[in-house]
């Protein structure tokens, strides 16, 4: 018998049954709808990561005073001061691999004005802080060098702190508010950039000369950290090696002894984040799977309750020539129809609820072709080994025995 018959008479066993087939479809639609969505989330979100390391800057270098760790014991508070202005001055004249390049610290406290106030923190950075990390300026002008020479008292405010120190509206600029007790000249606005990804206000700062923090707010004399751009994205580890020579140098360490500072790349971190999310998204698609294999056992479960209401059937069609290979292909057709046009739905299910979770959650989502066609592929191969058993019990039925069945 040819397939297009076997196709029909497959097509009229479950037209005969609709809400039973439609039931049993159900767990098939559900499991594959869960999987995109899940799959769809997993990947919005490493998308949505990457999006925000590459505005960031994909070719960022960060250091960090004192070791992660020394001889096994995590490096106290009072450990972390071997960074000083004078190895941001080696670096600026040695490191040929970096572009740009901002010492960073900062002070946490209020800032006022007039009745207005907000607790944020008073960044100190230079004028090159803008290149590195990819900002702009809505209005007014970033601090020059020269400020940064004489520790002047200016600073750049991000749209929240304007909204909150402004809230009628007035143009900041040229404005004089307070960090503390330390009034600053608002010389400048930085253009609004949002939430990132980790869910943090990258507008909720303020910009100030470096110099201006470390002897106006904190008195110290040494750094918080060091920003820096190579020039290359494809030359940032060899820029690594040049700058752990340089500091290594510059701190008189031996070759035996650890680094006192900590080197970390954007690379470095979207390697990390997208190996969590990857894990994450497999986790949930796991999950999410489990169902599609109940979705498998249902459909194994229906097929054998069919084979054993449809015996007689299978006698009457196995004495008029009908082969057991005629009776295994027609129930094994049935098994792929549901789980195929399950999965067709399920994709559907599975576009419709990513399409909500963005529209309503606002979660970054994206589905990704692979995710599709991996889906029809399993529901396919499911209807295939699930409905192995019910259609070779049904193709090995006697005949005769099968006639006779009450």
């Amino acid at each position: 018998m040819n397939i297009q018959n076997l196709m029909k008479i497959a097509l009229k066993a479950l037209n005969n049954n609709k809400m039973r087939c439609f039931l049993t479809m159900l767990g098939v639609i559900i499991g594959v709808g869960a999987v995109i969505a899940m799959l769809a989330i997993g990947q919005g979100s490493k998308d949505s990561i990457k999006a925000q390391i590459s505005e960031m800057g994909s070719n960022m270098i960060m250091i960090f005073p004192g070791a992660e760790n020394h001889g096994g014991v995590r490096q106290s508070a009072s450990d972390m001061q071997t960074l000083k202005p004078a190895d941001y001055e080696a670096l600026e004249k040695e490191a040929q691999g970096i572009l740009y390049m901002t010492p960073t610290v900062n002070g946490s406290g209020q800032w006022v004005n007039g009745n207005n106030n907000y607790p944020s923190q008073a960044q100190g950075v230079n004028s090159q802080y803008l290149d590195i990390r990819q900002r702009q300026m809505a209005e007014g002008e970033m601090f020059t060098e020269e400020d940064v020479k004489k520790a002047a008292k200016v600073c750049v405010l991000g749209k929240t702190l304007v909204d909150n120190l402004f809230p009628d509206g007035t143009d900041p600029v040229g404005k004089v508010v307070r960090f503390g007790s330390i009034p600053m000249t608002v010389i400048g606005v930085l253009a609004e950039k949002g939430y990132n990804t980790m869910g943090q206000d990258q507008d909720d700062l303020a910009l100030v000369p470096y110099t201006t923090v470390m002897k106006r707010i904190l008195a110290s004399d040494y750094l918080q950290g060091i920003q820096a751009s190579a020039v290359d994205e494809n030359q940032t580890d060899e820029t690594i090696s040049e700058i752990t020579e340089i500091l290594r140098r510059q701190h008189k360490l031996r070759d035996s002894d650890d680094n006192d500072f900590t080197i970390r790349s954007m690379q470095e971190l979207a390697e990390m984040i997208s190996s969590t999310s990857s894990m994450m998204t497999v986790l949930l698609a796991a999950v999410a799977g489990i169902s599609l294999l109940v979705g498998g056992i249902g459909i194994m479960n229906i097929m054998i309750v069919s084979v054993t209401e449809r015996t007689r059937e299978i006698g009457l069609r196995m004495s008029i020539g009908a082969t057991g290979r005629d009776i295994m292909m027609q129930f094994l057709i049935e098994a792929v129809i549901i789980s195929v046009t399950g999965g067709i739905l399920g994709i559907l299910l599975g576009a419709g609820a990513t399409w909500m979770i963005s529209v309503l959650a606002h979660w970054p989502v994206s589905i990704s072709s692979s995710s599709v066609i991996l889906s029809f592929a399993v529901c396919t191969v499911i209807g295939v080994i699930f409905g192995f058993y019910p259609a070779a019990k049904a193709s090995n039925l006697d005949p005769i025995e099968a006639i006779r069945y009450e």
